[in-house]
């Protein structure tokens, strides 16, 4: 065996063996650890390059020379994903007996500006509702997102619905979130009229020679896509006249802001989105200021407006 491919088989072990730890004991969603194999392959790629042969031989001079280089074509979100990848696998390999130190542990995280999310108003939300017509595909875009906006869901918890996870009866919906935890979230009257017309009138016009147990079909009957959602979710922004950058998680941010405004306690936001930390969810707090404002000054004696 060349030098070459001892490396390639150091590398292989460490990080399928890392991937498959992540996966079974902490339960990871596959995008995770699909994201982690390509931060991680990235890795290797420079180590390669740099003429190291393999993990063991990382050091942490290394790994900033190698942050610093990565840096250059990433934006600040997939940087921070990045080192703490880095930072989860070369653990790993300690814990593992594979490594004497931690070349991770003298890195210190570059500090992160909080980003606002973009947030649709009310009159907004209610033109891209509108998007959608009497065709099946008509009908499932309308469905998709109705759910979108009434459940607050992620796309990729979107496209994972089956029909039995639906409950009509009792208006809520299973999602399946990252991690794969499970979690029931109320639906209201305008999202379960949508999909009923949607299962009556659009799913068995998509549905493929194949049952499916997905809730929203493509034209072959078979899944739909995160990369559908995204694309209708475009022609409907554009028929609603909002802006460009309008994407699944824009309504995901407008579920949350709009809750707060109606007065919902933050834990309770936290649960319908399945948040593991409250302090993601206090990101949305920022759009109550204004209203809070505008409050204060139609009603604080001292505010000089009365």
């Amino acid at each position: 065996m060349s030098r070459s491919d001892e490396r390639e088989k150091r590398w292989d072990e460490a990080v399928d063996n890392f991937l498959g730890h992540a996966g079974v004991e902490k339960g990871l969603a596959a995008a995770t650890l699909e994201a982690q194999r390509h931060d991680l392959e990235r890795l290797r790629a420079w180590a390669t390059g740099s003429g190291l042969s393999g993990p063991e031989a990382v050091r942490d001079s290394h790994l900033r020379a190698f942050l610093l280089a990565s840096s250059r074509d990433l934006a600040a979100t997939s940087r921070a994903r990045l080192l703490s990848t880095l930072r989860s696998f070369f653990r790993f390999l300690q814990a593992e007996g594979r490594l004497k130190g931690d070349p991770t542990a003298t890195i210190i995280a570059p500090k992160r500006g909080r980003h606002l999310p973009d947030v649709l108003g009310v009159a907004q939300v209610e033109r891209l509702l509108e998007w959608g017509d009497a065709s099946p595909p008509g009908l499932r875009d309308r469905a998709a997102l109705e759910l979108l906006y009434g459940c607050g869901c992620r796309v990729s918890e979107l496209c994972g619905l089956d029909v039995a996870d639906l409950d009509r009866a009792e208006a809520v919906v299973r999602l399946r979130g990252k991690g794969s935890k499970e979690r029931q979230v109320p639906v209201g009257e305008p999202a379960l009229a949508a999909v009923a017309a949607y299962l009556q009138g659009g799913r068995p016009h998509l549905a493929g020679k194949r049952p499916s147990p997905a809730l929203l079909l493509n034209q072959r009957g078979g899944r739909l896509s995160r990369v559908s959602v995204w694309s209708l979710l475009k022609k409907a922004g554009a028929a609603a006249g909002l802006p460009a950058t309008i994407s699944p998680h824009t309504l995901r941010h407008s579920y949350a802001t709009h809750l707060l405004e109606g007065g919902a306690d933050l834990r309770v936001v936290q649960e319908l989105l399945g948040h593991a930390d409250i302090s993601t969810t206090e990101i949305y707090t920022h759009v109550d200021r204004a209203w809070l404002a505008e409050a204060w000054r139609s009603a604080h004696p001292r505010s000089g407006r009365r």
